[in-house]
């Protein structure tokens, strides 16, 4: 049995991954993260000023929340206590409360680091605030999605957000550095493949030195530095950090509307492409193109709500991968298209008048009057049929009598709402003229 854990690295004497091995020794050293444990990073004023409160840490993986909350407890002295919230319950909570107060009366602090602290439900979450108030521990939270949505309010109060960058170019080539001094040789492989290997890890420093590793492991000291093509089969590409249901998803449909609505295209596309490639449902790609196009161009030009809606219908009888062109086509006409938000804005605003005016009856002109009690109560009276007057338009008010004319759509001068501009302006004339 022992040498089948031997056989599969698991022996006592197993060497750690890379990733472990060049872990950085003090916060200084952990790379991509200046403005945290950079000379004037938040965490490095904290440290000087001598006072720490509770933390959250936000960020992807890989960016080095489990080592920083390491090394805070270690440049202060205080007792370093991990646990993870997947696998701790209320009972396992009351441990670490409890251990931290014995520690406390013996004039030692605890920092308790909680990896995917927003994975604990609202009753466990608010277990902390006892404990965090009082001092009993230094809260480190460590998590990859927004706390604004996923934490208490009353948790988030009382810590201070941290957020995490995804590591950039500069740190993954700090971190081949490090991983070449460790294994006294260059990093076999050429330009290409270097920044190849740079992409493929997607900014988690964690998972791109297990890349490092793996191709020291499979090139030879003395071999030829590996292309982009054989680094391909040497390492296994992950898809794009993505899910569905959490940050990546609103962050990306997000940017894909503002780049349509910011008239570029190439954009537009690049976004799309990452939705589609990370595995995004594209129907609701389609929905919300044909909310961008009612949105943001309106009647600038009617026919991008057309393009959006013919993209829907496409992709639903072409599916994947052939329906997805006819996104892209939307989102560039749209993109491309002449913008106004005039509709949009004026919906608002008669949304808003809508509530604020309760109850107030049309006025009596423009109501019907099917029987003979409403005949004699005046309904319809004075109504002016519109097709019979000159220009076939009578200028009267429909309004309700106690509120009086009000105007909220303003066309733009883009696109087709330069015509329906004059039309708005030349009736508005005739309605003066006609009193």
């Amino acid at each position: 049995m022992s040498n089948l854990f031997q056989a599969a690295g698991m022996g006592r004497d197993a060497p750690r991954p890379l990733a472990d091995r060049l872990r950085p020794q003090k916060l200084s050293d952990v790379v991509g993260q200046d403005h945290i444990v950079g000379e004037a990073g938040v965490l490095t004023r904290m440290l000087a000023a001598g006072r720490i409160p509770s933390i959250i840490l936000w960020g992807p993986p890989g960016t080095g929340k489990t080592t920083i909350a390491r090394l805070l407890a270690g440049e202060t002295g205080l007792a370093f206590e991990q646990i993870s919230a997947i696998f701790t319950g209320v009972a396992d909570l009351k441990k670490v409360f409890e251990q931290a107060r014995i520690r406390r009366e013996q004039g030692r602090g605890t920092l308790l680091f909680v990896d995917e602290i927003h994975r604990f439900n609202k009753s466990q979450q608010d277990s902390f605030l006892p404990v965090v108030e009082d001092g009993t521990i230094i809260l480190v939270g460590a998590t990859t999605e927004n706390p604004s949505f996923e934490l208490n309010g009353a948790l988030l109060s009382r810590s201070q957000v941290l957020v995490l960058n995804r590591l950039d170019a500069a740190a993954m080539n700090a971190l081949i550095g490090r991983a070449e001094l460790f294994e006294r040789r260059p990093l076999p492989v050429d330009d290409a493949a270097r920044a190849a290997l740079i992409a493929m890890a997607d900014g988690d420093g964690r998972y791109f030195l297990n890349l490092v590793e793996e191709v020291f492991a499979a090139v030879p000291e003395g071999a030829a530095p590996l292309t982009p093509e054989t680094l391909a089969t040497t390492v296994q590409k992950r898809l794009p950090l993505y899910d569905k249901a959490a940050d990546g998803h609103y962050n990306l449909i997000s940017a894909l509307h503002k780049s349509v609505r910011g008239s570029d295209p190439d954009a537009a596309l690049y976004y799309l492409a990452r939705m589609l490639v990370a595995g995004e449902d594209p129907l609701f790609i389609a929905r919300r193109l044909v909310r961008m196009a009612y949105e943001d161009v309106g009647l600038a030009d009617p026919e991008a709500a057309h393009q959006a809606l013919a993209a829907k219908e496409t992709y639903d009888f072409l599916g994947s991968p052939e329906g997805e062109l006819a996104l892209a086509q939307a989102a560039v006409y749209i993109a491309t298209a002449p913008k106004s938000n005039a509709l949009y804005t004026a919906y608002k605003a008669a949304s808003q008048r809508a509530r604020e005016t309760g109850s107030l009856a049309p006025p009596k002109i423009i109501l019907n009057a099917p029987t003979k009690l409403m005949k004699q109560q005046e309904y319809g009276a004075g109504y002016k049929y519109d097709h019979d007057q000159p220009e076939a338009f009578s200028g009267q008010n429909y309004f309700p009598d106690g509120m009086g004319r009000e105007s909220y759509y303003a066309p733009v001068e883009r696109g087709f709402e330069r015509e329906v501009r004059k039309r708005l302006e030349y009736w508005a004339k005739l309605r003066k003229e006609r009193g």
